[in-house]
């Protein structure tokens, strides 16, 4: 079958090939893939920047299909079932974490994608308990969006909390914090999300989604928007999606007394400057919140369900697996949102 291969660590360094074609054992699912979100990891990965990635691998890891087989010990999912699966393809099975399916947080946890081939294929394997079966009024694009809008409903919906009357800041319009606003639109709350000038097309669209208010920190005063908005008391709840450090010491001091504050982006450094003032003096939830459990997809398939949320409207170009490159040329240069990958085309 055709997959997109990263061969060897480094730059680049990513082909599309020919491999074999996964075969089922135990309670293994095979699934034809239909479409895969090109992920921000992808992209470090593809650069070289991504440690965990054991290499020659097959990439992809957000993904929708139909399962044609199945292992002799799967029980409840069947052939011809429309699916999305969760990125966990193993676990130690015996630790803290995976007796409480903190499957995320298992130190021998090993990943679609990452560890084992992934999705940037024809077909990818998985476990009988990571994959979802699909409501019917689901679309396969909107499915294959379904690992980062759980990663967004572990981060507002797990490790926070949100309602009705909360207003939320989301700093950084890119793919997670538009899916992200969703889900906290989706609770009923009010959105205030931040960018700069060369955000001012994905702020637009934004706004067009359903943000309340869109803010261009480099001409507007975020302090004053904030405090029009919230008597003066700050955002109930704030959630980093940019990984950029200063404009989280921005938005510290902007939070009411004792808010959460939620660390989704991941930072280029490990050791960052960091206002701990703020959090000290403000009272204010720190809290890191990392890819997503099996919990959030329950959640985020009842949201898709109940279309309260639609991933697939951030699709903004679809490519064959041989258009890998220029998906990756396009997002790295900021002209798409998000790019899906139509496994059943190469070019």
């Amino acid at each position: 079958m055709k997959a997109v291969v990263k061969t060897k660590k480094g730059y680049d360094n990513v082909e599309l090939l020919d491999i074999d074609e996964p075969q089922v054992y135990g309670d293994r699912v095979k699934i034809k893939v239909a479409y895969s979100g090109i992920c921000g990891s992808d992209i470090h990965t593809f650069k070289g920047e991504y440690a965990n990635s054991k290499v020659p691998v097959a990439l992809g890891h957000e993904f929708s299909g139909i399962v044609v087989d199945v292992g002799p010990e799967v029980k409840n999912i069947k052939v011809g079932d429309r699916v999305t699966s969760e990125t966990t393809f193993e676990t130690c099975e015996h630790c803290i974490y995976c007796a409480t399916k903190d499957y995320n947080l298992c130190p021998e946890r090993k990943g679609i994608g990452t560890q084992v081939n992934g999705s940037f294929a024809e077909f990818v394997l998985s476990r009988e308990e990571s994959v979802h079966v699909l409501p019917e009024n689901v679309s396969l694009l909107s499915a294959a969006l379904t690992e980062p809008l759980a990663c967004c409903v572990h981060a507002a919906l797990e490790k926070s909390t949100i309602e009705k009357d909360d207003v939320v800041l989301i700093i950084g319009p890119g793919p997670m914090g538009l899916l992200l606003a969703q889900v906290v639109k989706s609770q009923g709350a009010t959105v205030i999300m931040t960018g700069v000038s060369k955000d001012k097309d994905r702020l637009e669209f934004a706004r067009n989604m359903g943000v309340d208010r869109t803010v261009d920190v480099s001409s507007e005063d975020l302090k004053e928007v904030i405090d029009s908005m919230t008597d003066g008391y700050g955002v109930d709840k704030g959630f980093d999606c940019s990984g950029f450090m200063p404009a989280v010491n921005d938005a510290l001091p902007l939070l009411k007394k004792k808010a959460t504050f939620v660390q989704v982006g991941i930072f280029a450094k490990k050791f960052n400057e960091m206002d701990q003032e703020s959090i000290i003096q403000r009272e204010i939830n720190y809290v890191g919140s990392r890819s997503q459990k099996p919990s959030a997809w329950v959640k985020s398939i009842e949201l898709l369900k109940e279309e309260k949320v639609n991933p697939e409207i951030l699709v903004t170009k679809i490519v064959g697996l041989g258009g890998f490159h220029e998906a990756i040329d396009d997002l790295i240069n900021g002209r798409e949102i998000k790019i899906a990958v139509d496994s059943s085309k190469i070019d």
